[in-house]
């Protein structure tokens, strides 16, 4: 099986720190061709693969601000397409921008879909359900007007999250400064628990940070890491009390949650989008409505065993469970 993979090119793949898109379809790429799969991955061409990489791409575009996003994506796009022939699948991870080439070419195609930005990329998925072969990452996502062929959630590396039988005492916020992923909550939740919180992501939204976060910053009882890659990752995922995660948003999927809580730290989040398919109530951390219900759930955090936490991920949320599933769809459509 001949499998031509497309990522996105705002990170590397895999990223240094940020990029949840490109982390998955890395992860994906080298479990496939851990199986023996033939794997091309169009990516960057500074990226890491133990498969073939192809790239036109000199860097990625949010780490480089010389590569022209437009410009860019359109030949890195353009690269798969012109090369469909000597593939049995293309399965793209980048966005909708690659739906518009998949009827001038035979070969079929495969679209994760990591989330809908707005409504107003709709219309570009509807016109290809009928070509295209849509996968959802979570059932919370799933568009009720689009046809889909699988619902695959993301599974990461145990091996890359080591077990943290005892945490700490301190919080963790781990994700885009945004306000969408509850930052300000977060800092208002901890501080009415009477806890320290330790934050890691990127600043996407600087207004929302200068006003936000910028005036919590106090060095004790909110400090600020920055982005975190790596062992710093783990690290940081690994030894918390609790993992903050009060989006404001319906989210997908939400990465950081399936990583903490293979750290074996549990999750306090809000109840929208995927988090009922990631957190069992009571089980591996707590689903809340509210900034209060929020703050109660940290005063029982200590009913949560960490073990539970870690036991979960095993069980459904593990890069070889995410490639067999990925493996049977391909397989049901090549045939």
């Amino acid at each position: 099986m001949r499998i031509a993979m497309l990522a996105p090119i705002s990170w590397r793949t895999p990223p240094r720190h940020y990029g949840p898109w490109e982390l998955v379809t890395s992860l994906l790429t080298e479990a496939l061709v851990t199986r023996g799969v033939d794997v091309t991955l169009f990516a960057t061409k500074d990226s890491l693969t133990a498969g073939t990489l192809a790239g036109v791409c000199p860097a990625a575009y949010s780490e480089d601000p010389t590569i022209d996003a437009k410009v860019w994506e359109m030949l890195h796009v353009a690269h798969v397409f012109e090369r469909a022939g000597e593939f049995d699948l293309i399965h793209n991870q980048a966005d909708f921008v690659p739906l518009t080439f998949s009827r001038l070419v035979a070969t079929p195609m495969v679209t994760t879909i990591h989330g809908f930005s707005s409504d107003r990329i709709l219309p570009a998925f509807k016109a290809y359900e009928d070509r295209v072969h849509y996968v959802a990452i979570s059932a919370a996502d799933r568009h009720p007007d689009l046809r889909y062929a699988a619902t695959i959630h993301h599974g990461l590396r145990l091996e890359d999250f080591p077990f943290d039988p005892e945490g700490s005492e301190d919080l963790l916020f781990f994700g885009r400064i945004h306000p969408d992923k509850g930052a300000a909550e977060a800092i208002a939740a901890a501080g009415r628990a009477g806890r320290r919180l330790v934050m890691a992501g990127i600043v996407q939204d600087q207004d929302y940070y200068d006003a936000q976060v910028a005036p919590a910053l106090d060095g004790h009882s909110v400090i600020y890491r920055g982005p975190v890659g790596g062992e710093a990752r783990t690290r940081a995922l690994g030894s918390a009390r609790a993992l903050l995660h009060l989006v404001n948003f319906e989210e997908p999927f939400g990465l950081s949650v399936v990583e903490a809580l293979a750290c074996g730290t549990p999750v306090i989040a809000s109840r929208r989008g995927s988090m009922p398919e990631l957190i069992e109530h009571g089980v591996t951390g707590f689903l809340v409505d509210s900034l209060d219900e929020a703050v109660a759930a940290i005063g029982r955090i200590g009913e949560i065993d960490r073990a539970a936490c870690r036991a979960a991920i095993t069980a459904r949320f593990t890069v070889e469970h995410m490639a067999d599933q990925y493996l049977q769809l391909y397989h049901s459509i090549i045939g």
